[in-house]
């Protein structure tokens, strides 16, 4: 069997001024970049298993991007759960990051980068029915809020 590894590309403006964000404002770390005549054009940035592609390639799309992130956490408990996000925005705006409340469906709590691409780190699903269409409604609205042209 075979295991495959995705690294979502966001667009981006600048990709150093975006690799400072993500390292010094989310914690990323920097592991490679390409560069060519003095200036990055690509550069990888990760968090644990969260890989992200940052690109400067194709301008037309920088700030279009919308990355949904999930934290697995031991126990596997909502209490567990809620504390983890809790801890993840403290320490995000104790180094400056711009986070905010949002929904999904359910509580979110969002990350915009300098460019306008978006980290949802979604808080446990409080659906009081567990209902497979409420999430299907959920995505429906986040693909609404992302899309408001569509």
């Amino acid at each position: 069997m075979t295991d495959w590894f995705a690294r979502p590309v966001l667009h981006v403006t600048h990709v150093d001024a975006s690799i400072r964000f993500y390292v010094d404002r989310l914690g990323f770390s920097n592991p490679w970049r390409f560069e060519e005549g003095g200036k990055t054009f690509v550069a990888q940035v990760e968090r644990q298993a969260c890989a992200l592609i940052l690109s400067s390639h194709w301008p037309e799309k920088v700030g279009k991007g919308l990355m949904f992130i999930s934290l697995n956490v031991e126990p596997e408990t909502h209490e567990a759960a809620v504390a983890a996000l809790d801890a993840l925005r403290a320490e995000l705006e104790a180094k400056g990051a711009p986070v905010k409340d949002g929904r999904w469906g359910y509580r979110l709590l969002v990350v915009e980068d300098p460019d306008g691409n978006q980290l949802y780190f979604n808080y446990p699903n409080e659906l009081a029915d567990g209902d497979a269409r409420a999430s299907i409604s959920a995505e429906s609205e986040a693909y609404e809020v992302a899309h408001p042209e569509s």
